[in-house]
């Protein structure tokens, strides 16, 4: 997210949540080598790093502790003042919400501002056997472009960056269901195979940073941007592939029979 003084355009400050690894923290300081005043943000403490940019705590899922940070963030800125499914939801739509909450009126105060959400190829297609993360990543696909809608005539605009695979600690940190069934064993087991050979020729996440970049230095930004040439090959398909094709697709590479 970035906060713009409307009366110093030179002047920029960036809040990039998760920038303690991945594609946050290869966003802040890609964002920061272009001029920008980056504050990251992490829930888990961090160690120590050479890092071009501060890194303060934040939890997306607790109201206060969104409340606090971005209270810091503003004051050191100058600025005025203003079950398992529901985890995943909170971190990775609601986290969103709750950050864009406590931005927004800050923006509408100066007249500009920029939303910039990351969201995946997920988005907008489907993800046998990750129902619920995929539908995270649709529904901030959905809150964004309405929330562009909302915003744009406050100069402020959403953006939602679509990435395919990106070596991050995602794998690492992926949520096992709670509750398995033996029925579905070998069926994971296959996946995660399938997946850990994927990963191994995913982009970087300065990929995906470059591209946050571009949607925040845009004079007329867009609303979609995708990250990366697989990306961008399978946003093209889905938008003028026969759907029977695109499912053929989608089986044959995750080895999925019927």
């Amino acid at each position: 997210m970035k906060i713009r003084s409307k009366d110093t355009l030179q002047y920029k400050t960036a809040l990039v949540t998760g920038a303690s690894s991945g594609i946050g923290e290869a966003t802040a300081e890609r964002l920061a080598m272009a001029g920008y005043k980056v504050y990251g943000t992490s829930r888990r403490a961090a160690k120590a790093s050479q890092r071009s940019f501060e890194l303060l705590p934040l939890d997306v899922t607790s109201d206060e502790s969104v409340e606090a940070t971005i209270r810091e963030v503003l004051r050191a800125e100058g600025r005025s003042s203003t079950g398992q499914a529901r985890s995943i939801f909170d971190t990775n739509f609601f986290g969103i919400v709750r950050m864009t909450r406590a931005v927004v009126p800050h923006m509408r105060q100066q007249g500009s501002g920029r939303i910039i959400n990351i969201g995946s190829v997920l988005g907008f297609l489907p993800a046998p056997y990750m129902a619920l993360y995929s539908a995270t990543k649709h529904a901030v696909e959905g809150y964004s472009e309405s929330l562009d809608h909302e915003l744009r005539t406050r100069g402020i605009r959403v953006s939602v960056i679509e990435p395919a695979y990106t070596k991050t600690q995602f794998d690492a940190n992926f949520l096992e269901p709670d509750s398995k069934l033996d029925e579905y064993r070998e069926i994971r087991a296959s996946l995660r195979k399938t997946f850990t050979e994927v990963m191994a020729a995913a982009d970087d996440p300065s990929v995906v940073a470059d591209v946050v970049l571009e949607a925040a230095s845009a004079a007329r930004p867009k609303l979609r941007y995708t990250a990366g040439v697989r990306a961008g090959r399978l946003r093209l398909l889905r938008r003028f592939a026969p759907a029977g094709l695109m499912d053929i697709g989608i089986r044959k590479e995750l080895r999925l029979t019927g």
